[in-house]
């Protein structure tokens, strides 16, 4: 049974940070920003721009570009970040109730920014299980650059989070745009690395929490991550690309497209070199920052817009996320059989 991708759909906040008010406020040189993180600018959160609230845009513009009745959907997948409008809540269903989707049901899914590539791969084998689950949204949002301290050197691999929102439609018996196989690597190890350290059962919210700044994201052992990291990092970004296309039937020489997080730009670089591939198969995201697990979507939405993808072409979409995870996701571009 094949299964295709229907429509994307992106929104960004119109207000943005430039790599050189970056630069300022970080107290860095502007070339280190810009060249070597690799942000021109990025998107940041106007007064309306709540997590939930850009997910919901995002789905709208997703199924008003497949002309798409939203009592088709049979499914709602939250795959916005665990920070949003409320704690404790369950965005999804937030999220059915504004698009009008009243036929489906809804959940929260999260693997920081992992979750776009891990829900294709949960929404494609529940698609696969279930008769009755015809049509899926995924969208969500993502605002976490809201906790970035600039002065915070320990936290300066973050400097490039962003804001805005996206989507995926998928549907069963689509025979374009074929969702294929997603392999996925978690390793544990990495679990406390990255915290807000304020605000779970631990550290509670407090007066003394947030005056030491504990509400904001922070590494609590750089040195031994950074050397861990490096150990695993750019090896499992290269298993996951290529066991995700291996499993689909392609080898990483027909890879045309790799959809990329967006990270500093030498490692964008290395990885494109070790599959053999140049700057024209890929979009780095130096105008937009790293929208979380928006970015695989917001890269699939730009390379179509930018003629990128041709029908039969093999695209990838790659994440990591803090945890730590790494997943890759193959899919059959346009029409044609796998």
């Amino acid at each position: 049974m094949q299964i295709g991708i229907v429509s994307t759909g992106i929104y960004l906040p119109e207000s943005y940070i430039t790599g050189a008010e970056i630069a300022r406020a970080a107290g860095i040189p502007e070339m280190v920003v810009e060249e070597k993180m690799g942000i021109k600018k990025k998107s940041v959160p106007g007064p309306e721009d709540h997590t939930c609230e850009m997910g919901i845009k995002a789905a709208r513009k997703a199924i008003e570009k497949a002309n798409m009745d939203p009592l088709e959907i049979d499914l709602v997948i939250y795959i916005g970040e665990e920070y949003k409008e409320y704690l404790l809540w369950t965005a999804g269903i937030k999220l059915q109730e504004e698009i009008g989707a009243y036929n489906a049901w809804a959940f929260d899914t999260a693997l920081r920014c992992g979750t776009t590539v891990m829900a294709l791969k949960l929404a494609r084998g529940m698609m696969l299980s279930d008769p009755n689950i015809k049509t899926v949204l995924l969208a969500g949002g993502y605002r976490n650059g809201d906790f970035i301290d600039y002065q915070n050197p320990r936290t300066r691999f973050m400097y490039n989070l962003g804001a805005g929102g996206g989507a995926i439609l998928l549907k069963k018996g689509h025979s374009e745009n074929l969702l294929l196989e997603t392999e996925m690597i978690t390793d544990g190890s990495f679990s406390e690395d990255v915290v807000v350290v304020a605000g779970g059962t631990k550290n509670p919210i407090s007066a003394e929490n947030l005056e030491r700044g504990l509400y904001q994201l922070d590494v609590l052992d750089p040195q031994g991550m950074k050397d861990r990291l490096e150990k695993k990092s750019m090896a499992n970004f290269l298993k996951v690309i290529r066991r995700s296309v291996e499993k689909s039937g392609f080898s990483e020489r027909d890879i045309s497209y790799v959809g990329m997080l967006h990270m500093k730009r030498s490692a964008h670089e290395f990885v494109l070199q070790q599959l053999g591939l140049g700057e024209s198969n890929s979009i780095y995201l130096e105008d937009y920052g790293h929208i979380g697990q928006i970015d695989q979507i917001l890269s699939l939405e730009l390379a179509e817009n930018a003629g990128k993808l041709k029908d039969g072409d093999v695209a990838v979409l790659v994440s990591a996320g803090i945890g730590y995870a790494w997943g890759a996701t193959t899919i059959r571009w346009g029409k044609g059989e796998v």
